[in-house]
């Protein structure tokens, strides 16, 4: 929109409080809350920044929506961004995937880490290291026997498992403990993971010693490993949250920014315990322009975690937080709700807010190589990534991948994988491929969020073919390839050789190799599927099921060929021929 565009829009407006959407087409570029949307509005004529202003030229449109009161703006604010992740606005994204440790609800508990808990299961965490807490569960296991089997292992059991001679399980399926007895020992658990850590530490500590009088050094070293990780393992603040003030529950907030990235780590604190940790991504401005957003950097961050965030949650009786937020409007709905914000400069609340910093810095950082990856192709952002590549074998078991990488991790979650009609031609496969994902996206067929960039493994005659499909679909996503021979980006319009060392380089090579890698996994598996119909023929080994698949290129090809056509492949006979026919 052009300046005089946003003026006169502006002036159609009402003075009153509300939310309002930059729009393009369809697309929602950035949702704003205002006191007076005239007034906010009208301010984007002259927007003052870089980033703002590529959002308003970008923009045909503005909606906007009159609440009642300023608070009913922000929490819709918040709901709204939630649900439409605009690209210009700081985006709150939930960090969901990290592990926890359970104890089943069963006779004899099971130990086991999971990152989908049952809900009558007792269950400890979250923590931030997978491999820390693999490192515990074994000790656990090797110092107080408590099972990892499934529940159907264990039932019907007449001898013990292998587990059990290698003296990671006392075996209470057949009662080589008593059940007593075992949960004596599930207790202990219990109590190691509520914060307890002598009660692991000690016995390793005593064999360590133990291994080392025996001159058996090696084991001494690993058991010196472990006890370091066990010792370390509540060393994250649990010893730190022993009261805070006289609230029951009490939030603990740490922001960490770099560039564009910005991670918030929330430490939970109930009844003076630490119960819960996790940490959250969003993607933050450089500046917060004329969104009235606190002005940027860390206060723009909090500002826009704290409503997003708690809009949908119940609120702490508490927040401590690094530094003020300095968004009004925020600060009235708090205090409205009862909610007492304070940023401590010493005690033990301070050693919380020092915590929580520490969490927050172990995640940032991650989406700079997105930023620049969007400012090398001139695009809004790169946060969101599909990439997408075909697996055959001289055109047969043909299949496409689709995976997606989130501020630079694989989101596998969102994988996708597509069988592809056998031929031998990579361009047709590719459109194919992006017609499939494509259709899918504009029928509303597709659940996953919109991605900001395609790349699409190989070179000129691969994004031509993948564009041809896009077009015909009606799908408008930026789409580059990235040939593998020279590493170059291809692009519509021109070819980038960016420097080997380039991390917006790296970005992508990440993505087209697992691409690459999860077509050729899928690849394999449909040809193995192909290889188990025809091993199921009684007569046919591999030799001719490789001459059959050879000469007809696919077992549907072998079903439709003449009993004539058989019998000329070297090694089937009538008898054979007929059998084939029969079974497929």
């Amino acid at each position: 929109m052009e300046a005089d565009g946003v003026r006169e829009r502006a002036g159609s407006l009402p003075r009153e409080p509300g939310v309002y959407q930059f729009r393009d087409g369809e697309t929602t570029l950035y949702v704003g809350k205002a006191v007076d949307l005239r007034d906010r509005v009208r301010s984007y004529a002259d927007p003052r920044s870089a980033r703002i202003r590529r959002m308003v030229d970008r923009a045909d449109d503005v909606e906007i929506a009159v609440t009642d009161t300023e608070t009913q703006a922000l929490l819709l604010e918040a709901n709204l961004i939630k649900r439409h992740q605009p690209r210009y606005n700081v985006r709150l994204k939930d960090d969901k995937s990290y592990p926890m440790v359970q104890l089943t609800d069963h006779e004899a508990p099971r130990i086991e880490i999971t990152r989908d808990p049952g809900e009558s299961a007792t269950v400890f965490g979250p923590y931030t290291s997978k491999a820390q807490v693999e490192t515990v569960v074994k000790a656990l296991r090797e110092t107080y026997g408590v099972r990892g089997c499934s529940d159907h292992k264990y039932s019907g059991r007449d001898r013990p498992c292998l587990d059990y001679e290698m003296g990671l399980c006392t075996a209470p399926c057949t009662r080589e403990i008593d059940l007593a007895s075992y949960r004596e020992d599930v207790t202990a658990v219990e109590r190691f993971l509520e914060g307890e850590t002598g009660i692991l530490a000690d016995p390793l500590g005593r064999e360590m010693e133990a291994a080392a009088e025996d001159r058996n050094f090696e084991r001494a070293a690993n058991l010196r490993d472990r006890l370091e990780t066990v010792e370390a393992f509540h060393g994250e603040g649990g010893e730190a949250v022993q009261s805070v003030g006289d609230e029951r529950g009490v939030d603990v907030l740490g922001v960490a920014i770099a560039g564009a990235d910005a991670t918030v780590a929330r430490l939970r604190a109930e009844d003076g315990k630490l119960v819960d940790r996790d940490r959250h991504t969003l993607e933050a401005p450089g500046s917060a322009g004329s969104d009235g957003e606190a002005g940027g950097g860390v206060p723009a961050v909090l500002s826009a975690f704290l409503v997003q965030y708690y809009a949908e949650r119940e609120l702490p009786d508490a927040l401590l937080l690094p530094e003020r937020h300095g968004d009004d409007e925020v600060a009235d709905w708090l205090a409205a709700e009862g909610v007492s914000v304070r940023v401590p400069g010493a005690g033990r609340e301070a050693k919380l807010v020092e915590l929580a910093l520490k969490n927050a810095r172990r995640n940032v950082g991650r989406r700079d190589e997105c930023a620049m990856l969007a400012d090398a192709l001139e695009i809004g952002s790169a946060s969101r990534i599909e990439g997408f590549d075909v697996s055959h074998a001289q055109g047969t078991a043909a299949v496409g991948s689709n995976v997606a990488f989130v501020d630079g991790s694989a989101e596998k979650s969102d994988y996708r994988r597509k069988k592809l009609t056998d031929q031998n031609d990579d361009y047709d496969n590719m459109r194919a491929l992006l017609e499939w994902r494509a259709t899918r996206a504009v029928e509303g067929r597709d659940d996953r969020p919109e991605p900001d960039l395609l790349l699409i493994d190989g070179g000129e005659g691969q994004l031509e073919a993948a564009r041809d499909a896009l077009a015909e679909a009606g799908w408008d996503v930026p789409t580059v390839a990235l040939a593998k021979a020279e590493e170059r980006v291809v692009t519509p319009d021109r070819t980038f050789s960016w420097p080997s060392d380039a991390p917006h380089l790296h970005l992508l090579q990440r993505v087209r190799d697992e691409a690459h890698r999860f077509a050729v996994q899928y690849h394999q598996t449909v040809r193995d599927e192909v290889a188990t119909v025809l091993d199921d023929v009684q007569g046919v080994g591999p030799e001719t099921r490789k001459r059959l698949l050879g000469r007809f290129g696919s077992v549907e090809n072998v079903r439709e060929a003449s009993l004539e056509d058989l019998r000329s492949v070297e090694g089937i006979g009538e008898k054979t021929a007929e059998t084939i026919k029969s079974r497929l």
